[in-house]
């Protein structure tokens, strides 16, 4: 085999002499033992091999190897006997230029297979690590050091018959190698060795140290390979499981195509989740890359697979090889689950089912082959020291996936804003202090936040309630007019009285709901329709076939779920739906922003518009220091924001189909007060009788009216500011001021409010809204740039 060249000019503090001096030598022992069994055919080889003396004495330039190749081989026939040469793995090279010149049968032939741009070098063994192995060589041979470098190392070699990478560890014997110092090579001291252990990164210390070329390398070297694709092929796999990124299917089917030697195996899983539907066992796939199934695909075991995949399978979680599909599709009765397999050319298959532990779902790999046989019951044995590695990765993911579920529900479900999670941590620690300590009926802390400053705020859709029941009317309207014209041509067909009574019964309810409804009243309509009416259209359907047409028309206005026609309602939904999701988006987004200017805790509540609380202050944060001018900063940000709220509900109105309109509030509360967090109500509340005013003005305050009139404070196109100080209302006249001059904001009110119960003495500043038909959401004012130009 033609030697293999790599790293020819490398530069090395070691001279290259490739020498076989000490194998010769070896043979000099039979020489002189004359009873020896060898001394015959050693005394041959001697004499043969002293007509080449530089195979002892080192051949420097390595291009000579190749004209001394039969004699190499003689010398090295006892290194590589040819009992063992199909069997072992085995090759004689040059350290450090890996030059090698005597290979067994059996790497020839794996090399072979490599194909012919396969490029014989280690994996992991970098050019420029080279120089630093060679020096510690030479520390430990000629120095006497035991400094360790050792690392495996490994070669991947392509099996192009197998369409797989086979992967070979190295055991290197050196017994076969001198390392001679130069007249040129500096003394090593201990002091040298020090220095150089400080500084592996450094590569001139070294060179210093051992200049290039200053030792003589004498000899050669052994390389044993040794398979171990099943090792790395699992540590692969392990180490893969580790990431969840795009390609990790992808990178793990690699893997098992070389675990089996199957070019072209497949690989898919499913997640199931258990469930019974019309008293049948049914399974829905939550998650997949699968060869067979779908994501949200329902299948029923006991008609989808055979009995025995169902019950060993699902039940027992055992694994199973189907070795040959079509035998399988004989004995199950072609059952769907042959006929997916058969659709996806798969003829053999092995599923491999993981129940994880905390969630309970299971997961289903599928190992897969185009041809029969070549998965089955024996190397389906292989699996078993893979299967705990994706059972690892299953319940990892799923306790991933729990952490990410809980992380949702406490953001979305919650009231325990991050602002304040750290105070729910320090409680919670306490608490289990207390369990580990074993302190006497532990309990869990209050949450208090003392001497915080409040801050509120709504954009409430006016008029939602007339509007609600508008639509209710038309839908109550339409739905008992549809009822008449099926009576109506059912008279016209056959004229019994009872059509007729029915009809006026149907037409003083039509009235009374023009007139207008009151609580209960469509309650009564629906359940007279579902008594009186349904049975006579469920007969007119089977007698005539064209009243049985009006009777479908009726049916098919009607909503699928409510059984009520639901049409102008569901239009009113859907325009409440796109006001509260664009201001609700709005203020979220905002409110980051707002964060970072100082954290304070934030909760938003979806009404018929969106309204919502702020609370800052000292005792909210852990870290920072507190100061008025971060109230007075949100305060601002709450009037820009509202504004802008303003522009965004204002802009939607040509998305509505009902012409939506909202009335902005904010309250103003000149004294700090406590918020606890309710453990019954999971949220918080103010803390303390005198704090409850605040709650109450909170809740009755968009009902309250203009003293000496009858209007209300809030109404579309203006924003109120409600306050009870007068050095509140010379704050908000200041913002009110500035944005007047940016073209905000119009005319300016200053109000007295009526009284409310059990609250007096409210005022108000009320101040017109100045829309913008191009208002870009983008473009608005970041906090930041607020305050700057308010400066």
């Amino acid at each position: 085999m033609d030697t293999t060249h790599t790293h020819h000019d490398i530069n090395l503090p070691l001279q290259l002499l490739v020498s076989f001096d000490q194998v010769i030598s070896f043979y000099d022992k039979y020489v002189e033992d004359v009873n020896h069994p060898y001394n015959k055919s050693a005394v041959e080889i001697v004499e043969y091999l002293n007509n080449y003396p530089a195979l002892k004495e080192g051949i420097s330039d390595l291009s000579q190897i190749e004209q001394y190749r039969d004699q190499i081989d003689l010398i090295l026939d006892g290194l590589f006997p040819e009992i063992l040469t199909d069997n072992e793995i085995k090759v004689a090279t040059i350290p450090f230029s890996f030059q090698s010149f005597k290979y067994s049968n059996r790497l020839k032939n794996i090399l072979k297979n490599a194909g012919d741009d396969y490029d014989f070098t280690a994996r992991n063994l970098p050019e420029e690590e080279l120089y630093l192995h060679a020096c510690v060589l030479i520390l430990n041979i000629c120095y006497g050091y035991s400094i360790d470098l050792k690392r495996p190392f490994y070669f991947d070699i392509p099996d192009k018959n197998l369409g797989v990478m086979k992967h070979y560890r190295v055991a290197f014997n050196g017994d076969f190698c001198q390392v001679i110092p130069t007249e040129n090579a500096p003394k090593i001291t201990d002091d040298d060795v020090k220095l150089l252990l400080d500084n592996y990164d450094n590569i001139e210390v070294w060179k210093e140290k051992f200049p290039l070329e200053s030792y003589i390398f004498k000899g050669f070297g052994i390389m044993n390979l040794f398979d171990v694709t099943f090792d790395e092929t699992l540590s692969s796999i392990r180490s893969n499981l580790l990431r969840s990124d795009d390609s990790l299917i992808e990178d793990l089917r690699q893997n098992l195509r070389e675990f089996f030697n199957i070019k072209d195996l497949e690989l898919g899983f499913s997640v199931y989740v258990s469930s019974t539907k019309d008293g049948k066992s049914i399974k829905r796939i939550k998650k997949c890359d699968s060869l067979i199934f779908q994501r949200d695909q329902e299948i029923a075991c006991d008609t989808f697979f055979c009995g025995g995949i169902a019950e060993r399978v699902f039940r027992d979680n055992e694994t199973i090889a189907i070795s040959d599909v079509e035998r399988y599709g004989e004995e199950s009765g072609h059952n769907m689950f042959y006929k997916k397999l058969k659709a996806k050319g798969i003829q053999s298959i092995i599923l491999i089912p993981i129940r994880a532990k905390q969630a309970g779902d299971l997961a289903v790999l599928e190992i897969a082959s185009p041809r029969s046989y070549e998965l089955n019951s024996v190397n389906q044995q292989k699996l078993r020291d893979i299967i705990p590695v994706f059972e690892a990765a299953v319940n990892r993911e799923s306790e991933s996936f729990q952490n990410v579920l809980e992380a949702t529900i406490q953001e979305h479900y919650t009231s325990i804003h991050p602002a304040v999670k750290w105070r729910f941590y320090e409680a919670a620690e306490k608490f289990q202090s207390e369990l580990v300590e074993n302190v006497e009926n532990p309990v869990v802390q209050n949450i208090v936040f003392e001497n915080v400053h409040p801050l509120f705020g709504q954009s409430d859709i006016k008029g939602s309630s007339t509007a609600r029941n508008k639509a209710i009317k038309e839908d109550l309207t339409t739905q008992l007019e549809l009822a008449i014209n099926v009576l109506k041509g059912a008279m016209d067909k056959a004229n019994l009285p009872i059509y007729d009574e029915l009809a006026f019964r149907i037409s003083e309810y039509l009235d009374h709901t023009q007139e207008g409804l009151k609580a209960g009243d469509e309650l009564g309509i629906l359940e007279f329709l579902k008594k009186d009416i349904y049975p006579v259209f469920r007969h007119l359907k089977e007698i005539d076939v064209d009243v049985a047409k009006l009777v479908d028309t009726y049916m098919n206005r009607l909503d699928s779920n409510l059984k009520v026609v639901y049409e102008k309602r569901k239009e009113y939904e859907h325009s409440v739906t796109i006001l509260n999701t664009k201001l609700a988006n709005y203020i979220d987004k905002k409110q980051e922003e707002a964060q970072a200017m100082f954290p304070h805790y934030f909760e938003r509540y979806k009404t018929d518009g969106v309204e919502y609380n702020m609370y800052i202050g000292q005792s909210l944060v852990k870290d920072k220091v507190f100061h008025k001018l971060y109230l007075y900063n949100l305060r601002l940000w709450q009037l820009q924001n509202m504004y802008e709220m303003e522009q965004v509900a204002y802009n939607a109105r040509k998305d509505m189909i009902h012409d939506l309109q909202v009335a902005s509030l904010i309250l103003v509360h000149s004294n700090p007060l406590a918020i606890q967090f309710r453990m019954d109500e999971k949220q918080f509340d103010v803390d303390g009788a005198y704090n409850i005013r605040y709650e109450i003005i909170k809740k009755r305050i968009d009902k309250a009216n203009i003293k000496g009139t009858t209007e209300r404070l809030t109404v579309p196109g203006k924003i109120a500011i409600v306050y009870s100080q007068d050095k509140d209302a010379r704050e908000y006249i200041k913002y009110i001021k500035y944005m007047q001059s940016k073209n905000y904001f119009g005319k300016l009110e200053n109000l007295e409010l009526e009284d409310l119960q059990s609250v007096s003495g409210l005022r108000a500043l009320r101040v017109e809204v100045i829309y913008q038909d191009d208002f870009n959401e983008k473009s608005s004012l970041t906090i930041d740039q607020l305050m700057e130009e308010f400066k």
